[in-house]
């Protein structure tokens, strides 16, 4: 059985369009709630959003949902995804429940689900949620519904969590930093956790009005937060994106780092410390460049699909620590069970306050090779896979990048598109790469219908 609703990481779409609307996201809660019921007589559900308007709207579904099945619901309020995974496993809960679209603009939301560990559930589960949706809907009667209350702390209580995962020996004194909440989930808790540790904070991005949220902001637009470093003269800049669970990360000289570079750098900074670090996951995407410097101090590396739930299968597979995408999904699974921009950005600070150097400085040795995306669009469902002209000049670019560079096709999950990326150290030479592949499917462009 295939997924009708859930994509790679849960339900997401536009708000008042099938599947986000009040009753489907009603009738998901209660299928969601009979297939906890299978397993636990009286399941408990967290539900946490972010600052879209429709969280609102789609709260009451969710809880009444929930309630109708047997249920009971814990609202949390606003609450970044990792900080919806950690409480789940921190109060027992039967299952997490987050309303995002993470860095999507306001129309849109989704929801996705965390189990009882605080992970993300499996394929086969979303199946079996889907079936339960096809079926009619079994009202618990009014002795039986759940009820529901809410966790008036638990910002707090996720403020402390992120804390601990920084050593009590180190402190952020003397350090400014400049945060940009993406007017997101930790508009009211980024500022806390860094502020307590000890630093000097300038807040942006941390005032939303429901409409706002990754507005020409956060993480996905880290111009802004560039541009405060350096009005504000300061050490760090943080973005974040609507859910929190993305990070980029901008030094005292407004250099933009992304989440290749910062992956390099978690690891190294545990190899200086003397810890055994046996691999890392990176995604098809990953720079060559970060590749070439683990493998040359001895950690495998290994790609996974783009997301970071892919990255996320891998580590768990192999039993490794660390993984991440370069939009700034980072894995530390030994600090959380998923995805934290902000546990992200205190393992990056950790390794500065400890060595003594700069984000340059331990970066030193990895520059990132030049990328080349081009975008080929093609007739939906045109078969591209068996072209020999594209498959022939693939094999004779990747033969001349041999150790400098390499070269990735891969179809769009959205969009009728073939994205053609070349990678290699001189830019130069990644371009003319990526139009010699663009050429080869010139006569198919051709043919279509104008």
């Amino acid at each position: 059985m295939t997924r009708q609703y859930f994509g790679t990481d849960g339900i997401r779409g536009r708000v008042g369009e099938p599947p986000i609307t009040p009753d489907f996201v009603l009738k998901l809660a209660h299928a969601v709630g009979r297939v906890l019921k299978r397993k636990e007589s009286r399941p408990t559900v967290l539900i946490g959003k972010d600052t879209r308007i429709s969280g609102y709207m789609l709260e009451s579904a969710l809880e009444s949902g929930f309630n109708s099945a047997g249920a009971d619901v814990v609202l949390l309020g606003p609450l970044p995804t990792a900080g919806v995974a950690y409480l789940t496993r921190a109060q027992r809960a039967s299952l997490g429940v987050v309303i995002s679209a993470s860095h999507n603009a306001y129309p849109d939301n989704g929801i996705k689900f965390f189990s009882e560990h605080g992970t993300k559930l499996p394929d086969e589960w979303e199946r079996e949620v889907e079936a339960a949706v096809a079926e009619e809907p079994q009202w618990a009667d009014s002795a039986s519904i759940g009820r529901a209350r809410r966790l008036d702390d638990a910002a707090g209580r996720y403020i402390e969590f992120c804390k601990s995962t920084f050593p009590n020996d180190l402190s952020l004194r003397g350090l400014t930093i400049a945060i940009d909440s993406a007017h997101g989930a930790a508009y009211h808790i980024a500022p806390m956790v860094f502020h307590e540790l000890g630093a000097d904070t300038h807040c942006m991005g941390c005032s939303p009005d429901g409409l706002n949220i990754n507005d020409g902001c956060g993480a996905t637009h880290p111009e802004a937060l560039v541009q405060a470093v350096r009005a504000h003269n300061a050490d760090f800049g943080i973005a974040l994106d609507g859910d929190a669970d993305r990070l980029q990360l901008v030094d005292g000289d407004g250099r933009l780092y992304n989440g290749d570079e910062l992956l390099y750098l978690m690891v190294a900074d545990r190899l200086d410390r003397g810890e055994k670090v046996e691999g890392a996951v990176g995604t098809l995407m990953t720079n060559m460049a970060v590749e070439l410097a683990l493998k040359a101090r001895g950690v495998e590396f290994v790609r996974a699909k783009v997301g970071d739930r892919y990255v996320l299968e891998e580590l768990e597979k192999r039993g490794w620590l660390l993984g991440g995408e370069g939009s700034g999904h980072l894995l530390c699974l030994d600090k959380h069970t998923t995805g934290d921009g902000l546990i992200s950005a205190l393992q990056v600070l950790k390794a500065v306050a400890r060595s003594g150097k700069t984000v340059a400085q331990l970066l030193q040795g990895v520059t990132l090779f030049p990328q080349t995306l081009t975008n080929v669009r093609l007739q939906p469902g045109q078969d591209w896979q068996s072209n020999e002209r594209l498959r022939d000049e693939t094999g004779r670019l990747q033969a001349e990048l041999e150790g400098i560079g390499r070269v990735l096709i891969r179809a769009s999950g959205t969009e009728p598109l073939l994205r053609i990326m070349v990678e290699a150290r001189d830019e130069a030479l990644a371009r003319r790469g990526a139009e010699r592949l663009a050429r080869t499917l010139e006569p198919l462009r051709a043919a279509q219908p104008g």
